[in-house]
C-alpha cells in the first residue's frame, strides 16, 4: 500500500491534470455543474454494480471516476469563486468532527444505535426543521423508503421487535388482497405501496439492505434467463416457439449452473 505522502502526491497529480484539462481540452472546458450531473449519477451506479459484484479492481476504477467528478465540481466551484477542493475537504472534516462528539468530545456512547440517534439530534440542532430534510427527493423509491425509515428510527420512531414489523407486513398483505377482490385499481396501488414500504422496514430489522437484495435478485434472474436463451439457441429454437415446460427444464438447469 502507498504511504500517506504517496497518497497526497497522487491526489495532487490529479488536481494538476484537472487544471490542464480545464484549460486545454475542448470537452472539459465546456462542462458545467449541470452537464456533469447525469454523468455523476451514472458513475455512482457503475460503482454500486462493482460493489455488488465484489470486483475490487473494478471498484478501484469506478472510485477513480467518482473522484474525478468531485475534483471537477470543485474546479468549477473555484472558477466561480464559490469554493475549492480544500473547502470541500474542510467542510466534510468539520462535519465529521461535529457529528462524532464521542470521538472528538466528551460524549459517551454504548452502541452503533446511539451513534445514529446522536447524529440525527445534532442535525436538528444545526437548523434542520425535520429529520427527513436530508432525504434527496430524486432517490429511487426503494432507497428513499429505506432512508426515511432509518432516519425516523434515529429519533425513536420505530417498532421494538422484528415480529411486530412482520405482523404489519401481514396486515398490509391482507388489506391488499381485500382491494384486489374489490377490483379497485387506485386502492390496489395504494395498498401495494404499503406492502412494499412495510417489507422494506422489515428488511431493516433483519439486517438486509433492500436495494442490494433486490439488485442481486435482478442479476440472478438476468443470468438465468440469458442461460435459458443460450440453451434455446443451441437447440435451434426461439423462446417464443417453446412451451413453458420446455423453458422450465432449462431454467432449473440454470440454477445448478450458477450455484
Amino acid at each position: 500500500m502507498n504511504t500517506r505522502k504517496q497518497q497526497l502526491a497522487a491526489f495532487n497529480r490529479l488536481l494538476d491534470i484537472m487544471d490542464d484539462l480545464r484549460e486545454q481540452c475542448p470537452w472539459d472546458k465546456k462542462q458545467t455543474l449541470e452537464s456533469l450531473r447525469h454523468l455523476t449519477i451514472e458513475e455512482t451506479y457503475e460503482l454500486a454494480d462493482a460493489i455488488l459484484d465484489n470486483d475490487l479492481q473494478e471498484i478501484k476504477k469506478e472510485l477513480g471516476d467518482v473522484l474525478l467528478h468531485i475534483v471537477f465540481y470543485a474546479k468549477i466551484g473555484s472558477e466561480k469563486q464559490a469554493f475549492d477542493i480544500a473547502d470541500v475537504a474542510n467542510a466534510i472534516s468539520d462535519k465529521l468532527i461535529d457529528r462524532h462528539p464521542h470521538i472528538y468530545g466528551d460524549v459517551v456512547v454504548e452502541s452503533e444505535e446511539e451513534v445514529k440517534q446522536n447524529w440525527e439530534k445534532l442535525k436538528l440542532k444545526e437548523g434542520n426543521k425535520s429529520v427527513l430534510e436530508g432525504v434527496p427527493k430524486s432517490l429511487p423509491a426503494v432507497v428513499k423508503a429505506n432512508r426515511i425509515q432509518d432516519k425516523v428510527a434515529g429519533v425513536g420512531f420505530d417498532w421494538e421487535e422484528p415480529h411486530q414489523v412482520w405482523e404489519k407486513v401481514q396486515e398490509e398483505l391482507s388489506e391488499l388482497n381485500d382491494e384486489i377482490k374489490n377490483n379497485n385499481q387506485e386502492k390496489i396501488e395504494k395498498e401495494f405501496g404499503d406492502v412494499l414500504f412495510s417489507m422494506i422496514n422489515y428488511a431493516r430489522f433483519i439486517g438486509v439492505n433492500p436495494e442490494n437484495a433486490l439488485e442481486k435478485t435482478n442479476k440472478k434472474f438476468i443470468n438465468r434467463f440469458q442461460y435459458l436463451e443460450e440453451a434455446a439457441k443451441k437447440e435451434g429454437k426461439q423462446l417464443s416457439d417453446m412451451i413453458l415446460a420446455e423453458m422450465d427444464v432449462h431454467w432449473e438447469n440454470s440454477k445448478e449452473f450458477f450455484k
